[in-house]
Parts: C-alpha cells; structure tokens; sequence
C-alpha cells in the first residue's frame, strides 16, 4: 500500500544550513506541501538550538521585538528536568529544548529539494503567542490563495495561527485561530455547505483527550460549530492522541483523511478517515490497522525516534505523493493509492 521514495530520507539536518551564526540545526521535520511556479515545495519545519556546551543544556527564546536569548543551565541542577527530548522544565516553568521556524525548499522532480533564491525562505516567530517558535506549517490551496495554518508555541500555550500568501513573497497574517490548547488543523480546500471547514486538535487535560475535531467558519477567522469526530482507540496504535494530516482530499466515496495517531509508548503511526462529503461531522470508514507505520530505520531512530508525521501530500489522480516527518529529525517521501486505501478501510471497519 505504501511505497517508500529509494532516496530517503530525501532531506537532513546536513542539508540545511542554520539560521543565524551559533545555531546548530538538530531537527528538520513534518513538511506542508504545495505546488507553485511548476515546482514542488516543502514549508519544512526547522528546529534549532545553540551548540551544546559539556555539563550544560542551552536552547533559545524569542523576546519582545523578536530578539532572540539564550538560557542555560547546568545538567545537574536539582531543578532541571530533562526527561523528554523536546522540552526543558526549569522550577515548574517548561520550555522547548529547541526553537523552529519555517523555511521553504523546491524541487524539480519531488524528490532532490533545494532553497529557493528568488524567494524569501524564512518565516519565523513574532509576537508574545510565538516566543517558543512556530511549527508543522499546513497550506491548502483556496480560490487561489495559499493559506497556511501553523502551531503558534510560547508560554502562554500552544495555539493555531493562520498566515494568507498569494506568491510567497508577501504574507498577511492573521493571528491565532484557535486558542489555547490547540494544534493540527488542516483546512478542507473548498467550502460545505456554504462554510469554510476544518479539522483541528484541541487536548483535555482531565476530562476529554486528544481527540479529532471538525469546525465552520464563515470566514476562515472566526470558527464555530465544533464537532469531536475521531476520538482515541484502547488498545489500539491510535489509543494515545490522535491528530489530522494535511486537507482532506475529496473522493467519490467521501473525504479521506490521512491522521496521525500514537500510543502510550509515543510510537507515531499514520491512518486514514473518511467523512460523509456532504456532512463531515459523519464518519463513515477508519482505519484499524495504520496504513504506514515507523519501520525503516530512520524511522526507528532519531531525535525522537519511532515517528511517522505527515501535514502534507500531493494528488495526482489515483496516487497521493507524502511527504513525511521521520523520527522528528530527517525528511522523507512515499507513495500511496487513494483506490487502495479506501478498499482497505471500507472493508475492514
């Protein structure tokens, strides 16, 4: 059903060069897709953080006016946790133990990607909502407008921001979309029913979960009408959190979408949904096995190893073209039959 690219992993942290002078690269992951100027394009998702010293953890935040300080502490401070890669927890205060920004690459042929000279490649944080960064940028084509959804992170939580381009060169930003806590939203590339659409990802903390989520907007700004459509599965690869891909992509039988799911070990598998084409909130087919889980072994191995991540993919026909996140460090690609999984999920759910 899934067929790996031969050239993977197709982009790695060598292949990317640090933002400013005195960062190091350490992950390069979970790319937005889209077709542009007959290219193919990736939004990557760049994580940084400074040289790290023997004895000591450093990583960055951004401050007011979008100047960037550099924190660190010694390894074995009583008050440092370390315990998980991704995060620096300091007197019950957490941080990001690296800071991303998004940086657009292209490609002649979809698989060999270089950054671009005629555009400006480098979207970063701005603003008190992105002082942790902005990650896993999402872009969906409408009435021939690029909008990108994106994971606004700073102390104040993890919220959805929205930015509007029509060639890549000037950006309209909106904002924050959907507020704390919040990720994952991909946006369905035409209207239903007379309103924008979209999957999003809001987490419970003691009640609920990380749960699916569908809402409407007469405006892609203001979003209401929220439904929990695709909750988690006990004993399942999925039974942890589950999270939307990139926009749903429009079939005879419905709206397929290719999500994310994880379970209690954080291993990351993909699977796919369809939604009714007419009412989205109906689900009518999932997945019970993942169409695609960690296996290769940059898969298995990594910053933050046994991930697969997808917010991005292209269409032609019959075949989806993902491109995917692999063990939160390198970038890569796969192929994959719409007509396939749709035989797969309509006969086993």
């Amino acid at each position: 059903m899934t067929n790996r690219f031969s050239e993977n992993p197709i982009l790695t942290t060598k292949d990317i060069k640090p933002s400013q002078p005195g960062l190091v690269v350490e992950c390069v992951l979970n790319p937005g897709v889209f077709r542009f100027e007959g290219k193919t394009w990736l939004l990557l998702r760049v994580a940084e953080r400074p040289a790290q010293k023997p004895g000591m953890v450093s990583f960055p935040v951004l401050r007011e006016g979008g100047r960037m300080e550099i924190l660190e502490f010694a390894k074995d401070d009583p008050d440092l946790d370390l315990s998980d890669a991704r995060m620096v927890s300091y007197k019950k205060q957490t941080y990001l133990s690296t800071i991303s920004h998004l940086r657009l690459m292209c490609s002649d042929d979809g698989v060999h990607f270089y950054e671009p000279d005629h555009i400006p490649a480098k979207l970063y944080g701005h603003g008190n909502l992105e002082t942790y960064g902005i990650e896993d940028g999402r872009v969906s084509l409408i009435d021939g407008e690029y909008i990108l959804t994106y994971t606004q992170v700073s102390e104040n939580g993890v919220g959805v921001g929205m930015m509007r381009t029509r060639d890549w060169r000037h950006f309209t930003r909106e904002g924050m979309i959907l507020s704390p806590h919040n990720k994952d939203c991909a946006l369905f590339e035409e209207k239903i029913g007379g309103k924008y659409v979209c999957l999003h990802r809001p987490s419970g903390i003691a009640l609920g979960g990380n749960f699916i989520w569908i809402a409407s907007s007469p405006d892609l700004l203001h979003w209401g009408g929220h439904h929990c459509i695709l909750r988690t599965r006990e004993n399942c690869w999925d039974s942890a959190r589950v999270g939307a891909g990139a926009a749903p992509i429009k079939t005879k039988e419905g709206w397929l979408e290719i999500y994310h799911g994880a379970d209690e070990q954080h291993r990351y598998s993909l699977g796919a949904v369809l939604l009714d084409l007419n009412d989205p909130t109906r689900v009518l087919a999932r997945s019970r096995e993942p169409i695609m889980e960690p296996s290769a072994a940059y898969e298995l191995t990594g910053f933050f190893g046994n991930v697969v991540f997808t917010n991005g993919h292209l269409v032609d026909g019959d075949k989806i073209t993902l491109y995917y996140g692999a063990s939160d460090e390198v970038i890569c690609g796969a192929t994959m039959s719409i007509e396939s999984i749709l035989s797969d999920i309509l006969t086993t759910t």
